[in-house]
């Protein structure tokens, strides 16, 4: 799998509201009502990311919860990081306080 290029990066991760490009990774921040509701979303997270087969850094401090995604192997972003993160996308709750 390519690398994406800069403009392919910018312009897609207009289509993933909430994840910001730290160097050769995206990262999303999700604040939720409390620690269960942050292991429910982690874990519909993780359910994602094993179909993907693609899997996220993941970091859970009681309902706080952020993900970093990139492609490990190709040291960058490839098209798995922005197809996981439009998914992960539509699976936050709607309640939450970002």
């Amino acid at each position: 799998m390519a690398l994406l290029r800069e403009d392919e990066i910018v312009e897609q991760l207009l289509s993933v509201p909430g994840w910001i490009r730290t160097g050769n990774s995206i990262r999303r921040t999700v604040i939720l009502q409390d620690f269960i509701h942050a292991m429910i979303f982690v874990n519909a997270v993780a359910m994602a990311a094993e179909k993907a087969d693609h899997h996220p850094d993941i970091d859970i401090r009681w309902n706080t919860v952020v993900m970093t995604l990139t492609t490990h192997q190709h040291g960058g972003l490839t098209e798995k990081d922005l197809s996981l993160a439009v998914h992960i996308n539509s699976i936050v709750p709607l309640s939450i306080k970002e």
